[in-house]
Parts: C-alpha cells; sequence; structure tokens
C-alpha cells in the first residue's frame, strides 16, 4: 500500500486512519521495488489509501512505482488497485502509461447502499473510471471487487455485474464483509460457502472473464491465478 498510512477519505466499512497528516514519501517507489525484487514475487499488487488532498490522486505515484518495479524485475507481473481520482481521467492516463498489467478499481457494494456505506464515493463514478479505462487501452484487463453481506439483495447484486460488464470489466472478486470494529457498519448476513460458490459460476455464466468468490476472498486473492484465467478466456474469445 502506497501513498502513506492516513486516508482522505472516511468510508463506514474500512479500518485505515483517516486525515493524512503529511505528503507522500518520495522515496517509496524505490522502497517497493526493492522489496519486490528481495521476496521475488512473479505478480505484485499495489494498491494505496485514497488522496483527495494530492491534484492528481496520487497517480504520479502510482506510475513511478509501476516504472521501478518494471526497472528492477522486468518479468513481475503487476496490478495497481487504485482509488477513483475524483474523477480526473488525465491521472488515469498517467498510470495506464505506465504499463500495469492489470487496472483495478472497486465498486465495493451495490449502488443503493453507496450513501450508507461509501458516503465521499460515487457508483457512476467508479464504473466511468472503467469505462474510460478501457477507452485509454481497450487491451488492458480491468478488475473490481465487492464486498457481500452488507444488506445487498440478489437482484441488486445481479444488477451491479451487469453495469460492471457494461463498463468493460473483465475480472471480478466478491467476499464476506467483516467488521473491522464496533464503530463500523453491522454484518447484515454472513453467506454460507456454498452460496459464494453459486454466485461465483452465476457471474461467470454473465459474462466476467476470470471470478473470485468466497468468504476470505478479497482484491488481492489469487490474483496472478485470476489473472491468467482471466486472459486465457479473453484471448479464447477474440
Amino acid at each position: 500500500m502506497i501513498l502513506g498510512e492516513r486516508c482522505t477519505r472516511n468510508c463506514r466499512f474500512c479500518a485505515v486512519r483517516h486525515q493524512p497528516e503529511s505528503m507522500p514519501d518520495p522515496e517509496e517507489a524505490g522502497r517497493v521495488a526493492e522489496a519486490v525484487v528481495i521476496l521475488g514475487l512473479r505478480y505484485a499488487v499495489v494498491t494505496s489509501v485514497t488522496r483527495d488532498d494530492l491534484a492528481d490522486g496520487g497517480a504520479s505515484f502510482f506510475a513511478e512505482t509501476i516504472r521501478r518495479i518494471r526497472e528492477s524485475s522486468p518479468k513481475t507481473l503487476v496490478e495497481v488497485l487504485i482509488p477513483d481520482l475524483q474523477g480526473n481521467w488525465q491521472a488515469l492516463r498517467t498510470i495506464i502509461a505506465a504499463g500495469p498489467d492489470v487496472l483495478n478499481h472497486n465498486i465495493e457494494t451495490v449502488a443503493g447502499l453507496y450513501p450508507e456505506v461509501r458516503p465521499q464515493a460515487l457508483y457512476q463514478r467508479s464504473l466511468e473510471l472503467l469505462r474510460q479505462t478501457k477507452k485509454i487501452n481497450a487491451h488492458l484487463p480491468t478488475k473490481s471487487g465487492m464486498m457481500l453481506g452488507l444488506g445487498e439483495t440478489h437482484p441488486e447484486l445481479v444488477q451491479t455485474w451487469h453495469d460492471l460488464l457494461l463498463s468493460g470489466c473483465d475480472i471480478l472478486t466478491m467476499g464476506q464483509y467483516l467488521q473491522p470494529s464496533t464503530d463500523h457498519l453491522p454484518v447484515h448476513r454472513f453467506l454460507p460457502p456454498e452460496e459464494f460458490a453459486e454466485l461465483q459460476q452465476e457471474a461467470l455464466d454473465a459474462g466476467f472473464s476470470g471470478v473470485a468468490s468466497g468468504p476470505f476472498v478479497r482484491s488481492s486473492y489469487q490474483a496472478e491465478k485470476l489473472y491468467r484465467q482471466a486472459v486465457s478466456r479473453i484471448q479464447k474469445s477474440a
């Protein structure tokens, strides 16, 4: 995770502290690249807190991190999980120009729950980020993730899949929402593993090229395996 330890937003599902106290560390990209080399990573997922206080939302830091990883470990695949950049599509271009292998942006939940779950975010803006990604680079795999058990209905979930697919999303992850503390949103329902398995197949049938669905699935869950499965499906359907 780059851009510091504090977030400018205060989503009701997230335990990350908010109100950043300083500018991002300009040496961070180099340290991330060094860690990739030391750990011998074949696949690296780079994410961040949301930094609405920065003019480009931190896009230049994402881009520099991608470039430094490419220089230090050319064979490593790089997935970036980015914030919505407040709809700054030039900033999005900056990230994509650096050449990530996957562009991930989490929709998190269904549209009807946004005011409660993500009051500082916009459902349509997140969808538009995925659409803009495909406009900038139609061949770049895109990915999004959802938390389940917040009170969404099955029809709402299916509608969200539909919206994501229309926005060009290739890969989907779905996991169980877990309440970080009593100050955060309570869990509305715990889905059994069998239901997650059923939803995985249903989402694949809906048109996603890759789906990971399970109680403990998160955005980076088996990311390399999911990426390769999705790319294989995309290539076969081309």
